[in-house]
């Protein structure tokens, strides 16, 4: 008979056996040794119907082909761009993946993006050798203007994006907020001065107890305490922006 040896959202420690029998299946940060499931990393269990993964608790940003970031232009050169991916691994946006515009040759491409700006853009390529080529075609992606960038825990995105969406956009419909959340762990927000802070306040909340059972109520009620608006959380996400996070957390996985 199949058996659950742990508590959904409970920490657990590489080793650790998470669930007996075969009617479990092991995920992300999970194995199988024989009919017992084990932990192979420092983190949180997820118990998605029956399939067992371990959301870590730390760690650096990995880039991963499809995942949509906010990276910071930190060189120009003649041919494209040079970003930061908020990893250890930088990335190239080339002219012709940054604008459908005809751009001379020798063309002066800070007129575009210059060091120092963000942009919303898309990982398209990695080699072997861990070059990244990233592109700005496509829905969402940009230069962000304005606003102001906080960095958040990578492991914690997938939790405060929500599933579908539901615990960002609870947010934003809070506050009056635009915000994008990078699956680098870079997140943009602008606002009202004062409900930009409440967001950032928000975020680190949201980070802190991202182990917590209950959290999306826990957030809906500090909301409504410190907006005293009336706050019902939406089950899916309704605007461009946030089309960069949906499957964030399967991304993750593969």
């Amino acid at each position: 008979m199949s058996e659950l040896l742990v508590k959904n959202k409970s920490i657990v420690v590489p080793g650790e056996e998470l669930a007996s029998g075969m009617d479990f299946l092991p995920s992300f940060g999970t194995y199988r040794d024989k009919d017992i499931i084990v932990a192979s990393r420092l983190g949180m269990v997820n118990v998605e119907g029956k399939v067992i993964k371990i959301t870590p608790l730390s760690g650096k940003y990995n880039p991963r082909r499809g995942d949509m970031i906010i990276g910071k232009i930190v060189d120009v050169s003649y041919s494209g761009w040079r970003v930061d991916t908020n990893s250890a691994y930088p990335a190239m946006l080339s002219i012709k993946d940054a604008t459908s515009e005809f751009i001379n040759r020798g063309a002066d491409l800070t007129q575009f993006f210059d060091v120092d700006d963000y942009i919303v853009a898309s990982i398209f390529n990695i080699t072997s050798q861990k070059l990244i080529d990233v592109t700005m075609k496509g829905p969402g992606l940009r230069k962000l203007v304005g606003g102001r960038i906080i960095q958040i825990n990578t492991n914690k995105v997938p939790r405060i994006i929500g599933k579908q969406g539901s615990m960002i956009s609870m947010v934003k419909d809070a506050t009056g907020c635009k915000i994008i959340v990078g699956q680098n762990g870079l997140l943009w927000l602008t606002g009202e001065p004062k409900m930009e802070l409440l967001v950032v306040e928000t975020i680190k909340k949201i980070e802190d107890e991202a182990h917590m059972s209950g959290l999306t109520e826990k957030i809906k009620n500090f909301l409504e305490k410190k907006t005293g608006k009336k706050i019902e959380p939406r089950e899916e996400v309704r605007n461009d922006d946030m089309r960069m996070n949906r499957n964030d957390e399967v991304r993750r996985e593969r």
